[in-house]
């Protein structure tokens, strides 16, 4: 479905004409652009869109299918550009995608979302606040989404250090007993920074172009030029985002293995007790079996005191053994 159509001249809207096919030509005639936004359209309902502004049939059918890494492609036309936007939910420590496709012609700006990742509706407020910005033509556009975008990419990646954080508390506090809901845990909050890195990773190579840095020097056509440091400072947002997910994803490694490794060693504490008991009921076991065998020649039946003595003998061992055992760590 049509979410919103204007015509933008000189930084300020205008409605767009009744007929959707008319928005193009008039934002042409007067000096200005259009900008289409489009949430989850059908194929016959793109279609329409996609004959109007002759938009390039394999980036229509990325826009249709979804399910896209992101990416910028140029066409004769236009220029398409792929963004995955990020929802955190704390309750659920889940990761979230949707998906943003903008086509961006000389005239132009055709926005389709999928999904609800994306506040596009507050990007074209905000946006058209800021004239002087949106004087710039369908790259103001392009600009404003994909700083959103990012600028949400920070705001997740900080929420998602806080829970790391208190997961680190709860790995690693005294009372932590449920290995195997800790372990799962810790494994499904790595699968949600591979989700989040699979959003942010990606996009470095189309912003790079954008912002027209390092090898990328080559211009991009339907970009302003003026525009290249406002997508300069995105790039360089981007770039703390895919620092901050290596060291989350780095650090829970770490916590993985820290957490492997406690177990390992209350594992081993527990074998140690177990077999500084087993070694303690030994002791009276092997001396009971002997004086068990029925031997005729058997000094020791014979003797008056022989059964308080083999029972001071079996207490005075267990009493040694631990002992021992105790000043060993092992109880």
């Amino acid at each position: 479905m049509i979410v919103d159509c204007a015509i933008y001249r000189d930084g300020c809207r205008t409605e767009g004409p009744e007929d959707f096919s008319d928005a193009l030509g008039e934002a042409r005639n007067a000096g200005g652009f259009v900008w289409v936004g489009l949430h989850e359209p059908t194929e016959q309902e793109f279609d329409h869109v996609s004959r109007e502004f002759a938009l390039h049939p394999l980036a229509v059918e990325d826009a249709l299918k979804a399910h896209q890494r992101p990416k910028l492609e140029v066409y004769d036309d236009s220029l398409f550009l792929v963004l995955k936007p990020v929802v955190y939910e704390p309750d659920g420590d889940t990761v979230s995608t949707g998906e943003v496709m903008i086509f961006l012609g000389d005239s132009f700006a055709v926005v389709v979302r999928h999904g609800d990742g994306a506040p596009l509706k507050a990007v074209r407020q905000r946006l058209e606040k800021e004239p002087e910005l949106l004087g710039k033509g369908p790259t103001s556009v392009l600009y404003a989404i994909a700083d959103a975008v990012v600028d949400h990419y920070l705001e997740v990646a900080t929420e998602l250090q806080t829970d790391l954080e208190e997961l680190e508390t709860e790995v690693f506090s005294p009372d932590n007993g449920g290995s195997r809901h800790t372990a799962s845990r810790i494994y499904g909050f790595k699968r949600q920074i591979l989700e989040f890195r699979r959003a942010t990773g990606p996009l470095a190579l189309p912003l790079s172009r954008l912002a027209g840095t390092g090898q990328f020097g080559v211009t991009v056509p339907f970009v302003n030029d003026k525009a290249r440091p406002f997508f300069r400072d995105v790039n360089d947002h981007l770039m703390r985002v895919n620092e901050s997910v290596d060291g989350l994803d780095r650090l829970v490694s770490d916590i993985l293995s820290a957490h492997l490794a406690q177990m390992s060693v209350r594992q081993n504490d527990d074998m140690r007790k177990i077999s500084a008991w087993a070694a303690m009921a030994a002791v009276p076991t092997m001396i009971a079996g002997i004086y068990g065998m029925n031997f005729e020649h058997m000094p020791e039946l014979h003797w008056m005191w022989s059964y308080p003595a083999v029972i001071a003998l079996m207490a005075v061992l267990e009493v040694l053994l631990y002992r021992l055992f105790k000043r060993r760590g092992w109880l």
